[in-house]
């Protein structure tokens, strides 16, 4: 079994403060992807972390210091590693992080925030596009992807707690949750919902107004994967109990 756990951290050294080495030594998983690390790998300390047995693989934003940034932490080694998808406005911002394996590619991924301004949300909206263009390009090679991380969009309204209100906050409006519509029709599956059909299902809680006590929330945080490796995930779940950020950790188990 293969568990591969996504999280964003809203920042990886506050996160270490919180309990996160324990947090992975109790989980264990294989692969442990963290999105919004805030920092360059040389500024987290490394006196407890990554736990032992893990490979560190980070990607920072390379304009705007403690912005945005993923890193992959893996027991199992990759064949290839890649950070840029090759256009320069997006790389630099330090947001994807890829390893290949045998069995799969796996991307993880810190999707834009459009809400700042509508330029941050066309540039939110290119990302998405050019992003599963690349996708698109690893698949004709004959990979089998799974994405996962923060994707910054809630899909349909049970995605979220109160839709009606959010229709035109970012994170909901329709030219966002379009994109989402395209890539299922691209052949890509949203592995939660495999498993879970159920209301109330959310991954991020707004932290200004305590919304996580009254579970008042949004599902942003996923891993889909291609079609081809549908017959091969066994579990995917959320884990809403866990503290240490305004996002808990979504969790996918495969078995090979």
């Amino acid at each position: 079994m293969i568990k591969i756990i996504s999280w964003n951290v809203n920042g990886i050294r506050a996160s270490l403060k919180k309990g996160l080495t324990d947090y992975v030594l109790r989980e264990q998983p294989q692969i442990f992807c963290v999105q919004e690390t805030k920092a360059e790998r040389e500024q987290v300390p490394t006196d407890s972390w990554p736990p032992p047995g893990y490979r560190d693989f980070y990607h920072s934003c390379s304009v705007r210091g403690g912005y945005s940034g993923v890193a992959t932490f893996t027991t199992l080694e990759p064949l290839h590693v890649n950070r840029d998808i090759g256009i320069e406005r997006f790389d630099q911002e330090g947001r994807v992080m890829q390893t290949d394996f045998e069995q799969f590619t796996l991307l993880n991924v810190y999707f834009p925030n459009g809400g700042a301004r509508d330029e941050r949300l066309l540039y939110k909206l290119d990302f998405y596009d050019a992003f599963f263009e690349y996708c698109e390009e690893l698949r004709k090679q004959g990979k089998k992807l799974i994405i996962c991380g923060d994707y910054n969009t809630a899909h349909h309204p049970i995605d979220l707690a109160r839709p009606n209100e959010n229709k035109k906050t970012s994170g909901f409006m329709d030219v966002e949750r379009v994109k989402l519509d395209q890539i299922q029709q691209l052949g890509y599956v949203d592995t939660f919902r495999l498993f879970n059909q159920e209301p109330g299902q959310y991954t991020w809680w707004d932290v200004k107004t305590r919304s996580r006590e009254r579970n008042i929330g949004w599902r942003i945080d996923y891993h889909w994967v291609t079609e081809d490796l549908v017959p091969y995930v066994k579990h995917a779940y959320h884990q809403a109990d866990q503290q240490g950020s305004d996002h808990c950790p979504v969790v996918l188990e495969l078995s090979f």
